[in-house]
């Protein structure tokens, strides 16, 4: 037990550091954007209050805390041989690496879309997911912001599936920093990728900053993690993506 503990402590340490690293470097450019340029940059006209940053970074470490929880136990997996993580990375070749990148990414992306529709049904909405939507304007610090219940279900998949599907530590330890990367670009609530990419073939079937304000202001549509796929086939995607480039000239 006393292992354990050491363990969690430092996971804690290790994503509370990389947390306030990534989303306050993107706070500043927020904050920079926000007081200089009151233009079409921003996604959501409404000011966002001091108050609101507060409760963000209050959830965003007890969320720190449960992603740490988790963390400390997918150590405790390793070290007892009960995942499939390995250390070199020619072991399944090196084209696998790439692969099965892909492959946690889409499996991610289909338990997150149905996990978060279900967030939003009428039963466990105010319970479970309220807390993430009291942020109608989202901030970098929006990324983390979750009630328990809900940081509970979204760490619950990943043990899982580094104990079915082999990953080498480096890859995962890539995709645990791109997580966090993502979630706070596409919290930012200012388009950051340029018009040529979410143009792109690619671009349209990746969620960026204004996919997911859309989420944030319906509240009913664009419920996917990283890419748009669920939503089109789900037809739950934005009638607004129609006009998703004027953010990103």
């Amino acid at each position: 037990m006393q292992h354990f503990i050491e363990y969690f402590v430092v996971f804690f340490a290790i994503l509370l550091i990389r947390y306030f690293a990534t989303a306050g470097i993107f706070y500043a450019y927020y904050i920079k954007i926000r007081t200089t340029q009151s233009d079409r940059k921003i996604l959501s006209p409404k000011p966002v209050q001091e108050k609101q940053v507060k409760k963000e970074m209050y959830w965003s470490v007890i969320s720190s805390a449960i992603f740490a929880l988790f963390g400390a136990f997918t150590y405790w997996l390793w070290l007892k041989n009960l995942t499939v993580i390995y250390i070199n990375p020619a072991q399944y070749g090196y084209f696998y690496l790439p692969l099965s990148l892909v492959l946690i990414m889409l499996i991610h992306e289909t338990y997150y879309y149905w996990i978060h529709r279900a967030m939003h049904h009428r039963k466990f909405f105010s319970t479970v997911h309220k807390v993430h939507h009291l942020s109608i304007s989202s901030t970098p610090w929006t990324a983390f912001s979750f009630h328990p219940y809900e940081s509970v279900l979204e760490a619950l998949i990943l043990p899982l599936i580094l104990m079915l599907i082999p990953v080498n530590i480096y890859v995962l330890l890539f995709y645990l920093l791109f997580m966090t990367l993502s979630s706070v670009i596409n919290h930012l609530d200012i388009e950051v990728y340029p018009a040529f990419f979410r143009n792109s073939s690619f671009g349209k079937l990746w969620i960026d900053a204004t996919h997911h304000h859309l989420h944030h202001k319906e509240f009913k549509t664009n419920y996917g993690l990283y890419f748009t796929f669920w939503d089109k086939l789900m037809r739950t995607e934005s009638a607004a993506e129609g006009a998703r480039t004027q953010h990103s000239h």
